[in-house]
């Protein structure tokens, strides 16, 4: 309504001064002075009065926008005037700042809300930008890392010069583990990051979360599962000999419980075959001691760039022996002149491990295949992934599997996998197992 009424009024101005400037055109032909002086008079009137309506306008919604861009909704619009239309035009003008004061401060309140909700959370947040000027970061982030206030990712060098140079070199989407040693304590950190625009900026969100509890329970895990499994291979092996040591015994003492001095030739003979199952049991039990000890001294990778097309070349040709009738091994590389920066000799006995578990797998199956793919996930991290369509894995099983010695075979040792997890961790990778039963059975290694 307000522009309509301001678009009539202009019309009417427009009219007015049109015919104000033809009277005086007549007035100049016609050489009346008097009539010439009034419409000249006349005419600047009109002019001078209609850029002050336009300017006042004007000057009110210039008013209106520069007090929204200053957050100051205090400024209001008189509306008791005369003109009609600057009365709705000021009404207007008043309606819509109510609108935005309103939609601001719902902003400020959510603000504040999601302020509140980070300032609680039980995790370090923090955001800082190219220049490593630190936006924001959360009371939890600050006791982390028992410093206060972060206002530069440079201070980080006063708490631990590694931690900054993480910092300094991080990018979206990498993960981190970080062990953090302070005066009071040792804390072991996880630290993610993803990348965010605010204002048209790129900015750094980095996540840190204590998980020494996490690692505790997970370490207390694994040494009760371990223990379980060392207590059921050291007391197979144990109890036989046990239990032949007392028949032998036996053999050297009368009813009375004195010591014979002769023994029959049938009880020299059993005598000797229980010392020759001692001596089997007593090397099997240090064949699993030395398994043990070569788990624990797995030398550190000597690293370099190696093809994957050669890797796979040289996996293909050394399990030509192993490999079983009716299973068929596909190598498929997705990702031409693919490179893995690792140590070739540890990688290479870690994938002949994981396709000859899954050649066992297959012993049962009419038509096994196996898929051995390397390529690169969207997260622009190295893979290989090891397949089969075998009987898989158990649900009960899969936590028990990477378990050292932990073993499904009659005949295995029950380090390969947990030798190979960790073969894996010292390349700064993971390996990690997916399994359907009866449909597939899928080893993940990510690099």
């Amino acid at each position: 309504m307000a522009s309509r009424n301001f678009y009539i009024q202009m019309i009417v101005r427009v009219v007015l001064l049109t015919l104000t400037a033809l009277l005086f055109a007549f007035s100049v032909l016609k050489v009346w002075y008097f009539l010439l002086f009034l419409s000249l008079v006349a005419l600047v009137a009109q002019v001078h009065a209609l850029i002050i309506f336009i300017n006042r306008t004007n000057r009110k919604i210039a008013y209106f926008f520069d007090a929204i861009k200053n957050e100051d909704f205090t400024l209001r619009f008189p509306e008791r005037v005369a003109i009609k239309s600057f009365k709705e035009l000021n009404q207007s003008l008043n309606r819509v700042n109510s609108l935005i004061q309103e939609v601001h401060l719902q902003l400020q309140m959510r603000e504040k809300y999601y302020q509140e909700i980070l300032k609680q959370a039980n995790i370090g947040i923090m955001t800082f930008n190219e220049k490593g000027h630190i936006l924001f970061s959360n009371p939890t982030l600050e006791k982390l890392f028992n410093h206060s206030p972060l206002n530069h990712i440079k201070q980080l060098k006063k708490i631990d010069a590694k931690l900054y140079e993480i910092f300094e070199t991080f990018k979206p989407f990498e993960r981190k583990m970080f062990q953090l040693t302070n005066e009071r304590e040792q804390i072991q950190l996880a630290l993610k990051s993803t990348s965010v625009v605010l204002d048209e900026k790129p900015l750094l969100l980095v996540v840190v979360q204590d998980i020494n509890e996490e690692l505790d329970e997970k370490e207390t895990d694994s040494w009760i599962r371990l223990i379980r499994v060392l207590t059921h291979e050291i007391m197979n092996t144990i109890t036989p000999i046990t239990s032949i040591s007392e028949a032998i015994l036996k053999y050297y003492h009368n009813d009375k419980g004195e010591v014979v001095d002769q023994l029959d030739k049938d009880k020299i003979v059993s005598a000797e075959r229980g010392l020759e199952v001692i001596r089997s049991q007593g090397n099997d039990l240090m064949d699993f001691v030395q398994s043990y000890r070569s788990f624990l001294s797995v030398p550190k990778p000597d690293k370099k760039l190696v093809d994957a097309k050669k890797l796979f070349e040289k996996v293909q040709v050394l399990m030509q022996r192993d490999l079983n009738e009716g299973v068929e091994i596909l190598w498929k590389q997705e990702v031409e002149d693919l490179a893995f920066f690792i140590d070739e000799k540890q990688l290479t006995q870690v994938l002949i491990n994981l396709v000859k578990n899954a050649i066992h797998s297959l012993e049962t199956q009419p038509s096994g295949i196996i898929e051995v793919i390397a390529g690169v996930d969207n997260k622009n991290r190295k893979y290989i992934i090891v397949k089969d369509n075998g009987p898989g894995i158990p649900e009960e099983m899969i936590d028990e599997i990477f378990v050292p010695f932990f073993t499904t075979k009659e005949k295995g040792t029950g380090i390969g996998l947990s030798l190979s997890r960790q073969i894996v961790q010292l390349h700064g990778g993971s390996l990690k197992l997916y399994s359907k039963p009866n449909v597939e059975t899928t080893f993940t290694l990510t690099f």
